[in-house]
């Protein structure tokens, strides 16, 4: 079954829709963003995550203080490094990990090799922060990529329209959609469930 990320949320009903709806983790924005959401606020909503659901904490360039103290406090499950972290930064921390890196070519694909961590998330270049900018990226540049499938989540402008296909050529355990799901720049519960829906009705066509 594939997996489904919905990141950025900061409501309780978009909390729900989510969970409800079967996805897999649900991200907190802890970085520079109009998604950002305080620790506190982060620590409220994760009360209503079940357990069977991850709770992802987003973070682009952040001290170890911050990570730990988001970690402890809001009981996350996973971190995302979404800026320019190296390798030894993450290791030290030592926390389940999500590496993100914004695909302009294929050297920003080669980049994600020099990294140990637990799932490679690819996105598209951020416009005015680091990703989350609704744009799509070259899919066929993940082709010849060495990384297992199974650690792969892919990222940047899907929707409802364009996951089926994302999933198809890509074939990546996971799928994150942030503005994908959004109406007037708001999270909106109707098409999050429609994207959920999305996802995993196209990866059981393939099974099948």
């Amino acid at each position: 079954m594939v997996n489904v990320k919905i990141c950025g949320l900061k409501e309780e009903i978009h909390v729900q829709s989510a969970v409800e709806s079967g996805a897999t983790w649900i991200g907190f924005m802890f970085a520079p963003s109009k998604r950002r959401i305080s620790v506190e606020r982060a620590a409220d909503l994760a009360i209503l995550v079940p357990p069977h659901v991850k709770r992802v904490g987003v973070f682009v360039n952040p001290t170890e203080q911050e990570v730990r103290e988001a970690v402890e406090k809001v009981g996350l499950d996973y971190v995302q490094y979404h800026g320019t972290e190296d390798a030894e930064f993450i290791k030290k921390l030592g926390y389940p990990s999500i590496k993100a890196f914004s695909i302009r070519g294929y050297e920003d694909v080669e980049k994600a090799s020099k990294y140990d961590v637990d799932y490679y998330l690819f996105d598209a270049p951020g416009t005015d922060y680091s990703g989350g900018s609704g744009n799509v990226f070259d899919w066929s540049l993940l082709e010849q990529l060495s990384i297992s499938k199974d650690r792969i989540i892919l990222a940047g402008g899907l929707n409802s329209e364009n996951v089926g296909r994302a999933i198809e050529q890509v074939c990546p355990f996971g799928v994150d959609v942030s503005s994908g799901v959004e109406s007037n720049g708001q999270k909106d519960s109707k098409l999050i469930k429609e994207f959920i829906l999305a996802a995993k009705k196209e990866h059981s066509s393939l099974k099948a």
